[in-house]
């Protein structure tokens, strides 16, 4: 269960993916990463030989993938308009194949309390958590939740909002903080232990097609616990364990609840769980799922895959030759 077989994008017919638009920039606050992902996925499908372009949803109508006749796209925004089944929906309509979750998987996965419903309800392990609407319901959830505690936007990514509390004090400028970003803040219980990543890729061609795995399992050890929006992007100071260093029975686990999670939300193509080990008795709990994960030079889907032997080439072609419609339409 520790990777893919490389060899399955020789099965891969490259001239039969046709034009391709690659999404990135659009109107998220994490315009700026997306940008950096998706010039990253434009070159490494360009020297794969697939007829690649630039397409940014925040400065053209999508009406144009139509018109210029795009066959599929890879879908390389992050948050809002990218992967909260919007552009998906769009995509839809228009009749053009699209890299990662359809639209209701990808909705629920970007609104994080719907997705710890779904969980908690399948009895997957996931932190406690309270929804709330005010400074005040943020200081009654520490009261029952404890410090530390983490306070974000309910549908929001990359740490964006996200406060650590540790004393009622600080909970007011949280709660103003996440709800800038979104009505709805979420509170959840703070996991002390190690801090976890593993991404899930389907096979393409004629191997492994439709099958989802979870690749190898990436450690995380940031600056002093703190893997905010700048020590995962813009910072040499966070370090990556892949292999991870985990017990192999840890890792196993780690991969078989990513899977479960992934299927649970009807998830397809690709996707990132974040996980997080409790120190005290080393039980995982899953945080969130990725639906469009980042694909920059600081991003973890890559660094798995190398573990598994997959190229950062080879898996943008990977990840695009799995484009489909909610329908199954579009696959090679």
């Amino acid at each position: 269960m520790s990777g893919l077989d490389a060899k399955a994008n020789m099965d891969i017919d490259v001239g039969a993916l046709g034009k391709v638009a690659v999404l990135m920039g659009g109107r998220s606050a994490e315009r700026e990463v997306s940008l950096m992902s998706g010039g990253g996925v434009l070159a490494a499908l360009r020297a794969r030989g697939v007829d690649a372009h630039a397409f940014d949803p925040a400065e053209r109508d999508l009406s144009a993938l139509k018109a210029e006749g795009f066959a599929r796209c890879f879908i390389a925004l992050h948050g809002r308009y990218g992967e909260d089944g919007t552009v998906q929906g769009a995509l839809e309509l228009l009749d053009i194949p699209y890299t990662g979750p359809g639209v209701m998987a990808s909705s629920i996965a970007m609104d994080k309390i719907m997705t710890k419903r779904i969980w908690r309800f399948e009895g997957l392990p996931t932190p406690d958590w309270r929804l709330v609407a005010s400074a005040e319901e943020t200081s009654q959830a520490l009261a029952v939740l404890g410090a530390p505690m983490i306070v974000k936007p309910a549908r929001e990514g990359s740490t964006i909002g996200l406060t650590k509390v540790m004393s009622v004090e600080e909970c007011a400028q949280a709660y103003a903080l996440a709800s800038q970003y979104d009505p709805e803040v979420l509170c959840e219980q703070f996991i002390d232990g190690d801090e976890t990543t593993c991404p899930v890729l389907e096979g393409a061609g004629q191997v492994q097609a439709g099958r989802a795995q979870a690749l190898p399992v990436i450690r995380i050890v940031a600056p002093e616990g703190n893997y905010d929006y700048q020590n995962k992007y813009f910072t040499d100071t966070t370090q990556y364990h892949c292999p991870s260093g985990l017990p192999q029975a840890e890792e196993h686990e780690i991969q078989r609840l990513v899977e479960k999670a992934f299927r649970t939300l009807g998830c397809r193509g690709w996707a990132r769980a974040d996980i997080m080990i409790r120190a005290s008795d080393r039980q995982p709990f899953l945080l969130e799922i990725n639906t469009s994960p980042g694909m920059t030079s600081h991003s973890l889907v890559p660094m798995a895959a190398r573990a598994s032997g997959i190229s950062y080439e080879d898996l943008c072609l990977r990840i695009l030759a799995s484009a489909a419609l909610d329908g199954g339409a579009g696959r090679p």
